[in-house]
């Protein structure tokens, strides 16, 4: 029976049966499984390995390798099985430390190391912690990882499977066949485990798992893979754990609150495709590689004056068109762009060049495919098995079990690792809504109420609190952004003072009213006035961002400048005072990639962006003027130190609806210039406008959106300056007059 077993790859304990065991008679009997050959013998691993390094040096090297004494002569082993059994005993000094020498079915020999020689992987107390689910870093034991175990080089592999009866690893290494590498399961944790001799970086491999009632199921890839295969191929791949990125005090200056933070979003495959082949072999990818995009994205961003990239989720995912919002290899860079080292690398250009990297990051679900997650031991080991908590609707995904703490510990591992093996900046942590909420997208009896008969997600709050405190513990240069899109208090509060603990949450009521607004006819505007000036009500609740991304120009939706009303003029100018509203306002910024030259169709995942369109003037001016505003935003205090701050903001008029004008003041620290901001919302030139202003002095126009160098029609206040009189306006002593361009943003400081 266990013959049996061991032939269809169906024992559930190979380690009690192979390798090196007791006989009950004072001696060591040793069993193999080696599929495909013919003959099978012990020798010394002494005389073996000098053989092997002899055989592979030069013959002027080779005289100098004298094999050594043999400790034992060789010992054939005794056929029990034609498909690769053999058994036989093992003198006492070989117990330990002995090879394989294989005669296979064609002829050929070689010398193998037998796994089942080796010890357990997991370290006690890794096990321990794994099984409590508190392990912090569970990537540095699970997966596969390249290692020296007893002398001897190799990969360790380990893969929590608790429901399973049998876990085996096949690769390349052992030509995708099961019967070769069953694994060891460790009870006490449910994780089985294998130390696989000669195996190195770039094998390719998955885990053959039968369910609890022995059933195979589909091949499944590492949950924690370092790389992944490019799809449609969906092995993992063996690859070395990056080193650990140390503290950079610089790096969490500029993450910082009070820091100016101006994000440029980014879809990376449609960004910029590659011009053509790279080699004679290679027929063009669609990709860009990560050294191509450090050599061309970094310098375009740095120009533009952007603080920070947010890349698209990168992590390894099955479809494009998902954007890799559905993602399977969490712990895998994308195969599309190269391998880790290559993303280490262009992390590491970002941050010479000052720019800091944020990742989208997809904790809330994953995708059913059957190489991934779902049923992963044929339990439902990863997401709920009640399609009521664990079926997206929206998405036709699985969502985690945040329940369950060997899952929290997969999520908070891996956010750890990309932050500190990679270096990054930050998360942005998508559908934040969906997690918090049972009946998120759900009608009534399609969900199930909390324990307490709510509708909030109990044990994703408790989720995403440990998260942002481990990551504040751990990596405190690092920041995380919530895309949440509800009202869920305190977001972005310390957990200690009863928040969630992100440091930003996306403001996505001032981005869908903001949008409502400057997509309204500009006669109109006056009649609803309210939805430009309605986020400052709320403005300081939390530590916000102003979005405007990639959900803002798809699905129907046009480019942002499609969305402007008006003739071509129009368009372009309500999109130029639009973003210079965004600039003014409280809040740390982004754009997605296309708005900051007004790409005009609708981003297209398939194509890279409409370049060729800043031949054109009009769009070379959004671009100037996107920099421009960057630049101010970065060099102007008053413009970022108290973005989340109520006494860093002061209306001027926020009551001007029959002008569909605002005014107002942007405060920095005491010895900061002020900032005076007016953005007008109408065609028309207002000649004379009158704001009150904090004394007296002179006034400068430093930017006006209206200018001809962006485009615009090139009106403002005589000479760009105004000097102020004391002349009571708005409650304040003091009063400056200004030629209001139409629709436009002017700012404005004074200089004396």
């Amino acid at each position: 029976g266990e013959i049996d077993l061991l032939l269809r790859a169906r024992h559930g304990d190979p380690f009690s049966v192979l390798g090196p065991h007791p006989d009950g008679q004072g001696g060591i009997l040793l069993r193999v499984m080696v599929p495909g050959a013919r003959a099978v013998s012990v020798i010394d691993a002494v005389v073996a390995d000098t053989s092997t390094d002899a055989s592979a040096s030069s013959s002027a090297s080779a005289g100098m390798l004298r094999p050594a004494a043999a400790r034992f002569a060789p010992i054939v082993l005794s056929e029990l099985h034609p498909e690769g059994l053999f058994d036989g005993l093992l003198p006492a000094a070989a117990r330990e430390d002995y090879r394989l020498r294989v005669r296979w079915q064609d002829g050929s020999e070689s010398v193998i190391d037998d796994p089942y020689r080796f010890g357990p992987v997991l370290g006690e107390t890794d096990a321990w912690l794994l099984g409590e689910g508190t392990h912090l870093r569970p990537f540095e034991v699970l997966g596969a990882a390249p290692c020296t175990m007893a002398g001897v080089r190799g990969c360790r592999f380990a893969v929590w499977a608790p429901n399973a009866s049998r876990v085996g690893v096949v690769g390349d290494f052992n030509h995708w066949d099961g019967r070769w590498h069953g694994m060891r399961l460790r009870r006490e944790c449910g994780v089985w485990e294998i130390f696989l001799p000669g195996v190195d970086s770039g094998a390719r491999y998955k885990y053959q798992i039968h369910d609890g009632e022995g059933r195979l199921l589909p091949l499944k890839a590492d949950p924690y893979g370092r790389r992944a295969e490019l799809r449609p191929a969906t092995a993992s791949v063996v690859s070395e754990l990056p080193d650990r990125w140390p503290f950079s005090a610089t790096r969490q200056r500029a993450n910082a609150l009070d820091a100016p933070v101006s994000i440029y979003e980014v879809h990376l495959p449609s960004w910029r495709r590659p011009a053509g082949p790279r080699d004679a072999g290679d027929q063009g990818s669609p990709f860009a590689d990560w050294d191509e995009l450090a050599r061309l994205l970094i310098p375009y961003a740095c120009e533009m004056g952007f603080t920070h990239l947010e890349l698209l989720p990168i992590s390894e995912h099955p479809f494009d068109g998902s954007w890799g919002y559905q993602p399977i290899g969490l712990y895998a860079p994308s195969a599309r762009f190269g391998d880790p080292a290559g993303f280490a690398r262009f992390v590491a250009d970002c941050h010479r060049s000052g720019l800091g990297v944020l990742l989208d990051w997809v904790p809330a679900h994953f995708p059913s495919d059957a190489h991934g997650l779902a049923l992963f031991d044929g339990t439902h080991l990863y997401e709920h098995a009640d399609p009521r908590e664990g079926f997206h609707q929206d998405w036709n995904t699985l969502i985690y079990n945040f329940g369950r703490a060997e899952v929290r510990n997969f999520l908070v591992g891996n956010a750890l690792y990309w932050l500190e093996h990679f270096g990054v900046d930050g998360l942005r942590v998508d559908a934040v809504a969906s997690m918090l909420y049972r009946d998120y997208s759900r009608q009534p009896g399609q969900w199930l109420p909390n324990v307490q008969g709510g509708r909030e997600n109990l044990e994703a709050i408790a989720f995403f609190k440990r998260l942002n405190e481990v990551v504040g513990e751990q990596r405190p240069q690092a920041v995380t952004l919530a895309e949440e899109s509800t009202a869920f208090p305190a977001v972005s509060r310390p957990t200690y003072a009863g928040g969630l603990g992100f440091h930003y949450k996306w403001n996505m009521g001032w981005m869908n009213d903001s949008l409502v607004y400057i997509g309204r006819d500009p006669i109109h505007r006056r009649h609803h006035h309210h939805e430009i000036t309605f986020s400052l009500l709320y403005a300081f609740t939390e530590n916000f961002v102003l979005p405007i991304s990639h959900d803002e120009v798809v699905h129907g939706k046009g480019s942002l400048l499609a969305r402007m009303p008006g003739d071509r003029w129009q368009k372009f100018a309500n999109l130029r005072v639009y973003l210079g509203f965004l600039f003014a306002h409280p809040g740390k910024k982004l754009l997605f990639m296309g708005t900051e030259f007004a790409q005009a169709h609708e981003w297209n995942h398939d194509t890279q962006l409409d370049w060729a369109a800043l031949a054109d003037p009009d769009h070379a001016g959004v671009q100037r003027l996107v920099r421009d505003l960057n630049r101010l935003y970065r060099s102007t205090p008053s413009l970022h130190r108290r973005d989340f701050d109520q006494g860093g903001f002061e209306w001027i008029d926020a009551d001007n609806a029959q002008e569909s004008a605002l005014s107002f003041m942007r405060h920095g620290h005491d010895d900061d210039v002020p900032m005076i901001v007016v953005c007008h919302f109408t065609p028309a030139v207002r000649q004379r406008f009158v704001i009150g202003v904090p004394g007296p002095g002179l006034y400068r126009e430093v930017l006006n959106t209206d200018s001809h160098h962006y485009g615009g029609s090139n009106v403002g206040t005589p000479f760009g300056e105004a000097q102020a009189r004391p002349i009571p306006s708005q409650g304040r002593p003091w009063s400056i007059e200004l030629t209001l361009p139409p629709l436009a943003a002017v700012f404005v400081q004074q200089v004396r």
